[in-house]
């Protein structure tokens, strides 16, 4: 339902490693990994930390809890503006260094994980996204209807995330929701965790059916702007509706639409009126959702073949783009196999 929060390490220079090894570590603890991945996630996390000082003058790891299909796992996103990498495959062969270095790096990290995707442009940097689950990997990630992929990170100095992506898929039904608690920490955080819960627990398929129960159940806190967006199966249409300034944009080979949401603020004032938006679904659309951490003037268009990726090296490379690095900040693509 709920997709976890990313923690943010900054791996600058080697004085980092320490701390940041010892935390992931921690993370990788408290999900139950047995001792042998734990292993090997400690082995990933030193030679992504590592690459990104020799490599690229620094960076950052995005590391969250996840749940994917009833699999429980750890995501490592590895993010830095160093000047990537023109041919990828061959940088994944054992003994190949720009750095004069063994060339182990990327190879060995491929081999310890169960999901390993990498994109990057000359001149502007590298994402590399890790997966590691708790147990053996079925062969459902390429099969699934819907992709879905996600950054949520809290405004930097802080602990708690007032933003939070939460998705629930029913047999008829795909239910996105994107919400951004009014300020950023705890009370934030208290927010929009609310709003997920109503969201989850909601049997309403409508949109605006959904937003109003979520304005319910959130009205003892300080409130929050959000935007649901359902996809109907059979139907094969989107509706989309949201308050406040959480943005929806839509792009696909025949049509790019955003829409736009109501004013207003979810625990304190819904307008009277709300409708849903309407979209067609076409082949190839991929739908995304990002709260206002995010400048709003951006393409896709400029990731060249990034959309043949999984879908969070888009969510990472919109983050690493154009995050405003001064509030809370979250964005969501969705895109349909159907």
């Amino acid at each position: 339902m709920g997709n976890n929060v990313h923690v943010l390490f900054k791996a600058n220079d080697r004085s980092y490693f320490a701390i940041l090894k010892k935390e992931i570590h921690a993370i990788a603890l408290k999900a139950n990994f047995n001792e042998r991945k734990i292993g090997e996630i400690d082995i990933i996390v030193a030679e992504m930390a590592s690459n990104l000082v020799k490599h690229a003058g620094g960076g950052h790891l995005l590391v969250k809890r996840l749940e994917e299909q009833g699999m429980e796992g750890i995501e490592i996103i590895s993010i830095d503006n160093g000047p990537g990498m023109t041919d990828v495959g061959r940088m994944m062969t054992d003994g190949t260094s720009t750095k004069n270095t063994l060339g182990l790096g990327l190879g060995a990290i491929k081999r310890l994980s169960d999901v390993f995707e990498t994109y990057s442009q000359k001149n502007w940097g590298t994402v590399i996204l890790v997966r590691k689950f708790k147990e053996e990997l079925p062969a459902f990630a390429k099969h699934s209807k819907a992709e879905l992929g996600a950054i949520v990170v809290p405004k930097p100095g802080e602990v708690c995330c007032g933003d939070g992506f939460f998705s629930v898929t029913t047999k008829n039904h795909l239910k996105l929701f994107l919400g951004d608690g009014l300020g950023h920490g705890p009370e934030a955080a208290k927010a929009v965790e609310a709003a997920g819960s109503a969201f989850a627990e909601c049997p309403d398929t409508y949109p605006p059916d959904i937003l109003r129960y979520i304005n319910a159940a959130v009205r003892k806190t300080r409130g929050l702007v959000g935007t649901v967006a359902v996809f109907d199966i059979k139907l094969k249409k989107w509706a989309i509706c949201g308050i406040g300034n959480i943005a929806t944009r839509i792009n696909g080979p025949t049509l790019s639409k955003n829409y736009m949401a109501y004013n207003g603020i979810i625990g304190l004032n819904v307008p009277r009126t709300l409708n849903a938006q309407e979209i067609e679904h076409e082949k190839g659309q991929v739908l995304v959702m990002y709260s206002d951490g995010l400048k709003s003037r951006w393409e896709t268009t400029r990731f060249t073949g990034i959309l043949r990726c999984d879908l969070s090296l888009l969510a990472a490379a919109l983050y690493k783009e154009y995050t405003r690095h001064n509030d809370d900040a979250s964005v969501a693509v969705c895109k349909l196999n159907m």
